[in-house]
Formats: C-alpha cells, sequence, structure tokens
C-alpha cells in the first residue's frame, strides 16, 4: 500500500545512513522492519523486557546449533576412536588386570595435564621418562 509520509530530516538521514548497510534493499524495507520490530515492542508484555527476549532468543538458537556441531564432532571422533581401539584390542594380548591398572594410571596422568594429554605424552610415559 503507498501512502504519503514525512519524516523529520534527521529521521530520514539516519535511514539512508543505515539501509545499505543492513541489507535493506530500499528505505520502505527498512521503515517497515522498524514498525515490526516496534509494535513487537509494544506487543510485549513488559516493554522493559522486549529486547533481553529477543537476545535470549538469539542465543539460544546460537547455542543449540554449536552444540548440534559439538555433537557431531564427537561422534565422529568416537567412530574413529573404536576403529583404532579395535585394530589395538585385535593385535595385543592385554589381560583384563593390565587394562585396568593402565586406565587408573591414565586417568591419573590426563588429571594432572588437565585434559591435555598428547600422543608425545603417551610416548615419553611409556618410555619411563
Amino acid at each position: 500500500m503507498k501512502f504519503a509520509l514525512y519524516l523529520q530530516p534527521e529521521s530520514m538521514r539516519q535511514v539512508e545512513h543505515w539501509v545499505p548497510l543492513i541489507d535493506c534493499k530500499s528505505k520502505s524495507e527498512f521503515i517497515e522492519n522498524a514498525i515490526k520490530f516496534y509494535v513487537g515492542f509494544l506487543m510485549a508484555d513488559d516493554g522493559g523486557t522486549y529486547l533481553p527476549n529477543a537476545f535470549l532468543s538469539n542465543m539460544k538458537s546460537i547455542v543449540a546449533e554449536g552444540t548440534n556441531q559439538i555433537s557431531r564432532m564427537f561422534f565422529k571422533q568416537s567412530v574413529e576412536l573404536a576403529m583404532l581401539m579395535n585394530i589395538i584390542a585385535a593385535t595385543q594380548d592385554i589381560d583384563r588386570d593390565t587394562l585396568s591398572r593402565l586406565r587408573g594410571e591414565c586417568v591419573k596422568e590426563v588429571k594432572r595435564l588437565n585434559g591435555g594429554f598428547r600422543f608425545e605424552d603417551a610416548v615419553e610415559w611409556q618410555k619411563g621418562g
């Protein structure tokens, strides 16, 4: 719908400044988005909570996506680790007691290194260094 609209010169300067910076195709699109935002603000139960709620909703979606990406990465790493463990188990004869002691020592070593255990650490540890 078309209609005449009067804006103060300073308001028009702000529109003209922001339109190219925020992915709006026209001044009309910018003004329409501003109206939608303001109406959402007015319709919120408590106008003071509108921005925090909008921010919170956005942050929740960002965290959810990050969690999904991390979960997919952990799954892929778990598959690779399971393959490696099965290859080692198939080629080595390790009794349960040795495996249990090794697990305990590995827990202590990983704790000591604050989770930063590297292959180089294992080599040095196995050589008694």
